[in-house]
């Protein structure tokens, strides 16, 4: 039985009070369940408050307990790609993720460092879950890419259905891929915020933007139950509009 868990960027706090809520442990300084295990859909740190403690925790699940699963979102691989000193922009959230890694000791740092680029590198791009009729993603996926992993799956996972395109404001053009998809598993996904979970063709987009001022939601499988916790953060109405 799992919990799916949509983008956290950094929202420690809620997280805690969720996994609570959902009946979770804390006593090891991680959320244990003895009959459920957590599913993160990607997009862990950037924008919130506690990116450190998300990475930790995560690492710790994922990695070294191995009793819970993880695939990288967008903002996962630009903060991989900067662990590694690639040029990339320290912008988009990203800059406070590392205004606080930077505020780290050097050893602290390079601990990070190195528990972050191993929780990517070692997590799969999408999960295929009970029997493979649960797939769980950053961003969502075509039918026709589940069971393959070369490029064009990658940039799908990571950013969904982009055309290349920019809206004026620079945000990018992306189709609605959930509209077209037929298949019988189930995809759960985030990336793009939304104010209450969507439910379209077998497809549940559970993103319901908590650093934007949402709230933190988990659909847990197989009953198809969601339960959230409202955001501490400043509501920003504009994240919510959905432009395809």
């Amino acid at each position: 039985m799992f919990d799916i868990i949509g983008d956290i960027h950094g929202c420690y706090e809620e997280f805690y009070q969720l996994t609570e809520k959902l009946g979770y442990s804390w006593q090891t300084g991680i959320p244990i369940h003895a009959e459920r295990s957590l599913v993160f859909l990607g997009d862990i740190t950037d924008r919130g408050k506690f990116s450190m403690k998300m990475i930790e925790v995560v690492y710790e699940l994922v990695i070294n307990q191995k009793n819970a699963y993880y695939s990288p979102g967008n903002h996962c691989n630009k903060l991989y790609r900067f662990f590694l000193g690639r040029n990339v922009q320290v912008t988009h959230g990203l800059e406070t993720t590392v205004a606080e890694y930077t505020s780290l000791s050097s050893s602290k740092q390079k601990e990070i460092r190195d528990k972050m680029i191993q929780l990517y590198e070692q997590s799969p791009l999408y999960h295929r879950l009970d029997n493979d009729k649960l797939i769980t993603c950053h961003a969502g996926i075509r039918e026709d890419y589940i069971g393959e992993g070369h490029r064009s799956v990658q940039k799908f996972v990571l950013y969904g259905d982009i055309t290349g395109e920019k809206h004026p404001d620079g945000s990018p053009v992306r189709c609605d891929w959930a509209k077209k998809y037929r298949g019988e598993r189930w995809i759960i996904y985030g990336h793009t915020p939304v104010k209450e979970p969507r439910l379209l063709n077998k497809t549940i987009n559970i993103d319901t933007g908590c650093v934007f001022g949402g709230s933190l939601t988990v659909l847990r499988y197989p009953e198809m139950d969601i339960v959230s916790v409202p955001s501490k953060m400043p509501y920003v109405e504009e994240k919510f509009k959905l432009r395809f």
